[in-house]
């Protein structure tokens, strides 16, 4: 795939994505201030310290295109600069300084640490190991998935507060989203414990209850992440 093309894909599925979340969290916490960009500002720089680390620095094989797709154009797409500048002045225009200043604090602040800590739950992944039986299962990334699987849970939460789709539908998107997610985060912990471990057919029970663990544990996670996030959007429903 040209390199191009895949960033252009990527940055498409940001930006929608970046505009459903922002307008989710703005409805749902008010417009006195821009909640919304802060969320979607603080994710993205969380998201690309956690990728930046496991993609590019842990060298893991994964083509330049697939990289940009997600580096440069989905998260590049998702996160927005510029809103967070046009917040501000609008802030400072309708005499909130205090505001503005809080904003420029809270979003610098927030996004550094935010990449400061998934470069640290990327390096996590790759060294936080349990031993068994000659297998090395990486106990680190089964918990930054159970991480994402929550926000995952969550977020939809907030998108299908804030689209106006039936049960059904949501039912139908909520599974799908959670099969991609479930399928590509087990194929990497598939694929790490078989080169890390060097293991081979003999080791297949052991391989397949890393799988199912990582599965049982989202699949828990997400539903928590929904379940938690309904409750706050709809206290009395």
């Amino acid at each position: 795939m040209n390199q191009l093309i895949a960033i252009a894909i990527g940055g498409a599925f940001g930006a929608v994505l970046r505009f459903l979340m922002a307008s989710g969290i703005q409805q749902w916490l008010g417009k006195a201030f821009p909640y919304g960009t802060l969320a979607v500002n603080v994710i993205g720089s969380l998201l690309l310290g956690l990728l930046t680390e496991a993609l590019v620095l842990q060298r893991v094989t994964l083509s330049l295109e697939y990289r940009s797709a997600i580096l440069i154009g989905f998260i590049g797409a998702f996160t927005t600069f510029s809103t967070f500048s046009l917040d501000t002045v609008y802030l400072l225009q309708n005499d909130q300084p205090g505001k503005a200043l809080a904003n420029i604090a809270l979003s610098v602040i927030s996004c550094l640490l935010a990449i400061w800590v998934g470069l640290k739950l990327g390096k996590l992944s790759q060294t936080s190991l349990i031993t068994w039986q000659t297998m090395q299962i990486p106990y680190g990334l089964l918990l930054i998935n159970a991480l994402g699987a929550f926000l995952l849970g969550s977020s939809a939460a907030v998108l299908w507060d804030k689209i106006p789709i039936n049960p059904i539908q949501q039912l139908v998107l909520l599974i799908l989203i959670a099969a991609c997610f479930l399928a590509f985060s087990s194929i990497y912990i598939l694929l790490y414990v078989i080169e890390q471990s060097h293991v081979s057919t003999n080791h297949s029970p052991l391989i397949l209850l890393a799988v199912f663990s990582n599965t049982g544990v989202c699949l828990l996670t997400m539903w928590a992440g929904y379940f938690i996030a309904t409750v706050q959007l709809n206290p009395y429903r």
